[in-house]
């Protein structure tokens, strides 16, 4: 009974946090990676992202900055940077739709691969618990 009732609040939570979305995928130079996400009006949200230095302990080569854009589906722009290896971003949804995160390599010769890791949560899991709970609000 215990399991029971166990079971049906972790899949309850599981359904309440909202989504988020954490992955690491590989980018050619001179193109560009889209991840959209259908987000409500109002809702909250966060991302962060980094290039993957292939040679780590040394500085990560100008070849492997990319440049971010991350837009609405009426095309209003929420976050960009150029030339990066690393960023983040926040904010409310103003409107309803999808969201596109894109990610651009510039053209090099010869050719390289940039490894992104990114992680992009919108709703309840935007929120920083560890904060809440530190101030002593759950």
């Amino acid at each position: 009974m215990i399991f029971g009732k166990s079971l049906a609040i972790f899949v309850l939570l599981g359904f309440l946090l909202g989504f988020s979305q954490s992955l690491r995928f590989d980018l050619q130079s001179g193109h560009t990676k889209c991840i959209a996400e259908d987000m409500k009006a109002n809702a909250m949200t966060v991302g962060k992202y980094h290039v993957v230095n292939p040679n780590e302990g040394t500085p990560l080569p100008d070849t492997h900055k990319v440049t971010v854009r991350v837009t609405s589906a009426f095309g209003n722009n929420y976050h960009h940077a150029d030339h990066v290896e690393s960023g983040q971003f926040a904010f409310t949804a103003a409107e309803q739709g999808d969201y596109m995160a894109c990610f651009w390599a510039a053209e090099h010769q010869p050719p390289v691969t940039v490894t992104i890791d990114f992680d992009w949560k919108t709703g309840v899991a935007a929120k920083d618990w560890g904060e809440v709970a530190k101030k002593g609000s759950i």
